[in-house]
C-alpha cells in the first residue's frame, strides 16, 4: 500500500482498514515496535481493529531511535522540557511528510495561511535548536505571504503594535503562542481583541505557576477581551496536530485518532463507540498515520477525556510522567 498517497485521504469508513495495514508494515519494518510487540506476545495477523492494536509507550523515543528500517534523517526533533530531562527524539525521514500533514491539517480548521497575518510568540522553543513547533510556525509565517507576519522573541511592544495596527485595519490575525509568554503578553498589553485568534501551545516552561487550563483561558480571556481562546495538541513524536477553537475540546484530522487506555489496565482500550452514552476519562493513545517512517501508535503519559463524537479533552498528565511543552496543563 502507498501510505504516502492514502493517508491523507483517510475517512471514518477507511480509517481502520489503513491502521491496520499500517501497523502490519510498522510491526515488520521497525524492529523497537516489533520487539515491543512480541514481548507482550502479540500476533500481528490477530489484529483486525484499532483497539487491538499495541500501542508503544512514549518513553521510548528517550531511549530508541523508533525508526522503520535504517534511513538518514532529513531531521531529528527534540522535544522541549528542562535541561535535566532526557529528551524524546524524533527521527524524521521526510520533512514534506510532515509539511503535508501541518499545512492540510491547518487549512482544513483554519483556512489557507495566506488569508492570516501570523504571528509567533514561542521564545523558549527559539532558543533550542530542533523544534518541530517552531518549524511548523516558521513555514506558516512563510506560507502567509504577509510582511507583518514572523516570530516575536522578547519584543512584546513591536508585537503589541502589529496587532493593534491588524486591528485597525480589521486584518485576520492569528497569534500563536507558548503559555507562559502569551500570559506575560496579556498581563503587560491587555486591549480588546476582534480580528485576532489568540492560540496557546501549553507549556509554562518551568518560568510561571502551573494553571490550568481554564485559568489560562480566563486570563487571556479577560486580559483580550476574547470570547474564546484556541489551542494546539501536538508534541515532538507526531507529525501532526489537533486544534481546539474554545473550552478545551479538540478535534483531529482525518489521518488522526484519539483512543485512551485504563491507567489500571493500559490493554483495555476505550473507544469513541465507548462515549456514546457519557464521556470516557484514560490516558490518550494517539494514532498518527502520518507517522509512516517512525511509529503511528503512541501510548503518551496525558490524561484525556474522550466523546461519542471524537473530539477529546486534555485533563492533565500521569504523575509519574515529565512535564512538557505542548498543551499540558492540568484542570
Amino acid at each position: 500500500m502507498d501510505f504516502e498517497k492514502s493517508i491523507f485521504a483517510a475517512q471514518p469508513g477507511n480509517f481502520n482498514e489503513l491502521a491496520v495495514a499500517l501497523f502490519n508494515h510498522q510491526h515488520q519494518s521497525n524492529i523497537i515496535y516489533r520487539q515491543f510487540c512480541d514481548s507482550l506476545h502479540i500476533k500481528a495477523d490477530a489484529i483486525d481493529h484499532i483497539s487491538k492494536i499495541p500501542f508503544l509507550p512514549i518513553s521510548f523515543f528517550k531511549t530508541h531511535q523508533v525508526t522503520c528500517g535504517a534511513f538518514e534523517a532529513a531531521a531529528v526533533f527534540e522535544s522541549s522540557g528542562t535541561t535535566q530531562m532526557i529528551p524524546s527524539r524524533h527521527f524524521v525521514k521526510d520533512l514534506d511528510m510532515y509539511r503535508t500533514s501541518f499545512f492540510n491539517c491547518f487549512e482544513r480548521f483554519y483556512g489557507l495561511p495566506q488569508h492570516k497575518c501570523i504571528l509567533g510568540l514561542l521564545p523558549s522553543y527559539l532558543e533550542r535548536k530542533n523544534s518541530s513547533l517552531v518549524l511548523m510556525v516558521d513555514e506558516l509565517i512563510k506560507a502567509s505571504n504577509n510582511p507583518l507576519s514572523g516570530f516575536y522573541l522578547y519584543d512584546l511592544e513591536k508585537l503589541h503594535r502589529t496587532i493593534l495596527h491588524n486591528e485597525l485595519l480589521k486584518l485576520p490575525t492569528l497569534l500563536i503562542g507558548v503559555t507562559y509568554a502569551l500570559l506575560d503578553f496579556a498581563e503587560t498589553y491587555p486591549m480588546q481583541l476582534r480580528h485576532t485568534i489568540v492560540m496557546e501551545t501549553g507549556g509554562m516552561k518551568g518560568r510561571r505557576e502551573e494553571l490550568t487550563r481554564q485559568e489560562v483561558h480566563g486570563i487571556l480571556r479577560k486580559q483580550l477581551g476574547l470570547d474564546l481562546v484556541h489551542s494546539e495538541y501536538g508534541m515532538t513524536e507526531l507529525l501532526s496536530q489537533a486544534y481546539s477553537k474554545g473550552d478545551g475540546i479538540f478535534h483531529c484530522p482525518g489521518w488522526m485518532k484519539i483512543l485512551l487506555r485504563e491507567e489500571d489496565d493500559p490493554f483495555h482500550v476505550i473507544t469513541a463507540a465507548d462515549a456514546q452514552n457519557k464521556p470516557q476519562t484514560g490516558l490518550i493513545n494517539v494514532i498518527d498515520l502520518a507517522n509512516i517512517h517512525s511509529c503511528s501508535f503512541i501510548a503518551t503519559d496525558d490524561i484525556g477525556r474522550l466523546h461519542a463524537n471524537e473530539s477529546f479533552e486534555v485533563l492533565g498528565r500521569a504523575d509519574s510522567s515529565d512535564v512538557r511543552g505542548c498543551s499540558l496543563l492540568s484542570l
